[in-house]
């Protein structure tokens, strides 16, 4: 197996669309070589714990309405090209994110950790979810295999918390500076939302796939 671990945060858009975008390639190819890991990247690390309103935040940090209304429209258009249903008005809190990572973490211990990501930016970029609120964390955990109670315990805690931030900044002192963020076998990086062609060429790279690059 070869390492991919992906560095992302749930509350960016293009985290989600990168993930389609891998999943979708990956489904092509079943005995893809892949192992992968989920890490911490915090877009907004000095957000509050509570979280703020999401669009005043982006009008503030973005530059008006019409800068954030041409910037969703976008989204939705890449979205749409990348099956992912996505409706950035949808949500309206910009989370503090330091619990979701940690809810990937434990997910990870589970052998989770995949369908916890997919949950999580399905909940906040298609349903709107705060999921920077312990008891929707606790229920997605719960929705997805796991103990809503023991999750519920762990995020009243600060359990790893420390480990998720010194990891965050371990990847921003190694250079990671935006997300998605791919690094392949521990040697190449594969950065942005890249389309499922761009996977089929590094699968046919690594392994010789006869159709992977089609």
């Amino acid at each position: 197996m070869i390492r991919l671990d992906i560095f992302s945060d749930p509350v960016c858009p293009w985290c989600y669309v990168g993930k389609a975008n891998l999943d979708r390639a990956l489904a092509d190819y079943p005995d893809h070589p892949f192992a992968i890991q989920w890490h911490p990247f915090q877009l907004n690390p000095e957000m509050p714990p509570e979280g703020v309103d999401k669009r005043a935040y982006l009008e503030a940090k973005l530059g008006g309405k019409a800068r954030v209304d041409a910037i969703h429209e976008r989204l939705r258009e890449v979205a749409r090209a990348a099956g992912v249903d996505m409706n950035p008005d949808k949500p309206q809190r910009m989370p503090n994110t330091l619990d979701a990572h940690r809810l990937i973490h434990w997910a990870g211990i589970e052998s989770l950790q995949a369908q916890v990501v997919n949950a999580l930016m399905r909940a906040y970029w298609a349903e709107g979810r705060d999921i920077g609120d312990p008891e929707t964390l606790a229920d997605i955990a719960g929705e997805n295999g796991m103990d809503r109670d023991a999750i519920l315990q762990l995020l009243a805690s600060d359990a790893d918390a420390e480990d998720i931030l010194a990891r965050d900044a371990d990847a921003r002192a190694k250079g990671v500076n935006s997300v998605p963020t791919f690094l392949v076998a521990q040697q190449y990086v594969v950065s942005g939302a890249q389309p499922p062609e761009v996977w089929d060429k590094v699968i046919a790279e690594l392994t010789g796939h006869p159709d992977a690059d089609a």
